[in-house]
C-alpha cells in the first residue's frame, strides 16, 4: 500500500516538473518572438560597411602643379583655378586644404617631366589626396606672342613676352633649352626680336612627343603616391577669335584632349577635366587681358568644374 502511495507520489512530482518546463519554454518562445535577439554578441559584430572611395573623404589635401594656368597667372585676384578649387569643396561642407602650389609660368611637359624628379615635389605630392594638373598648353603653342601682340610682324622690338603668352626670362625660341623651358625669347643684335611662326602645322608638329611626355607625367604622379584622385584640367584655345588660327587651333587642342584622354581612360584615379566648351565662343568674357590666360571668371569657371568632378 505504501508502494502505490509513493508511486503516485512520484508520478505527481514528475508531471509538475514537466509542467513547469514546458510552461517555461512556451514563455521563452514568446519572449523570443515578440523581443527577438541577435545570436551574435554586441562584441562581435562586422564592421560597418565602407562608403564608396569620394563619399568616404571628409578631407581634402590638395596640391596643384604645372604652368602658368596652375599658378593662377591673368586672375587679378590671385586665387586662380586653385584655390577657387579649394574655397568650393570647402563650401560644400567638407575640409579642404590647399598644402601647395607648385605652378611654374611657362613649364613645359619636358620641363614637369624634370621637375618631378625633385624630392620635395615628391614629398608634397605624397602629402595629397588631390592633385591637381595643367600642362600641354606651353607645348602647343609655341610662339602665341606673336598673336597675343596682334599678329606676326606687329610685336614690339626689343620685347621680352614669352614663346607660350607669358612674360619672358631670356630664353629663345628654337633652342632646346627655349623649347623645355617655354619662358621666353631673346632680342636679336639688331634689336628686333626673334620668332617663331605659329601655324597650323607647328601646332599639330608639337602633339605626339608632347602627348607621350603627358602619358610619362601622368604616369609618375600615380607611382609617387598611387591613391591620390588626379585631376587632369584639359586645353582650350585662346586664339579662337583670330580667324586664321580658329580651324588648326580647335583641331590642334581637340587632337591633344582626346590624347589626353587616351592615356587617362587607362587609370581610374585620373580624370580629365574639359575646359574648350568653357572658352568656346566666350573668350571675350574669360580671357586675361594677355589674350590667352584666363581672367578671375575664367578661373572660377574652372574650378567648379573641377570641384563638381571631385564630388
Amino acid at each position: 500500500m505504501n508502494d502505490s502511495k509513493w508511486t503516485w507520489r512520484s508520478v505527481s512530482l514528475i508531471s509538475i516538473a514537466t509542467t513547469l518546463v514546458l510552461i517555461t519554454g512556451f514563455g521563452y518562445a514568446v519572449s523570443d518572438v515578440l523581443f527577438p535577439k541577435g545570436d551574435i554578441p554586441l562584441t562581435s559584430l562586422p564592421q560597418a560597411t565602407p562608403a564608396p572611395e569620394n563619399g568616404a573623404v571628409k578631407s581634402f589635401k590638395v596640391v596643384a602643379l604645372g604652368d602658368s594656368l596652375a599658378k593662377g597667372t591673368g586672375d587679378n585676384t590671385g586665387n586662380g583655378y586653385v584655390k577657387n578649387t579649394v574655397a568650393g569643396l570647402a563650401a560644400s561642407g567638407v575640409s579642404a586644404e590647399l598644402l601647395g602650389n607648385m605652378g611654374i609660368n611657362g613649364l613645359t611637359t619636358a620641363g614637369l617631366q624634370n621637375k618631378l624628379k625633385d624630392a620635395g615635389i615628391q614629398y608634397s605630392l605624397r602629402q595629397a589626396n588631390v592633385i591637381l594638373l595643367s600642362i600641354g598648353g606651353n607645348d602647343l603653342f609655341r610662339g602665341a606672342d606673336l598673336l597675343q601682340n596682334g599678329g606676326a610682324g606687329n610685336t614690339p622690338a626689343g620685347s621680352s613676352v614669352g614663346t607660350t603668352g607669358e612674360t619672358g626670362t631670356g630664353t629663345k625660341p628654337g633652342t632646346a633649352e627655349g623649347k623645355h623651358s617655354g619662358t621666353g625669347t631673346t632680342p636679336g643684335a639688331s634689336g628686333e626680336k626673334e620668332t617663331n611662326d605659329l601655324t597650323p602645322e607647328s601646332l599639330l608638329a608639337a602633339l605626339p612627343e608632347a602627348a607621350e611626355r603627358l602619358g610619362k607625367i601622368l604616369n609618375t604622379i600615380s607611382e609617387i603616391n598611387p591613391a591620390a584622385r588626379i585631376y587632369y584640367v584639359g586645353l582650350y584655345n585662346p586664339f579662337g577669335d583670330v580667324q586664321e588660327m580658329l580651324v588648326p587651333g580647335n583641331q590642334a587642342v581637340t587632337a591633344w584632349n582626346n590624347a589626353a584622354m587616351d592615356i587617362i581612360n587607362r587609370n581610374s584615379k585620373i580624370t580629365l577635366v574639359p575646359t574648350f566648351d568653357l572658352f568656346n565662343n566666350h573668350l571675350d568674357k574669360y580671357l586675361s587681358s594677355d589674350h590667352f590666360h584666363p581672367n578671375s571668371d575664367g578661373y572660377k569657371r574652372i574650378g567648379e568644374r573641377i570641384v563638381q568632378a571631385i564630388q
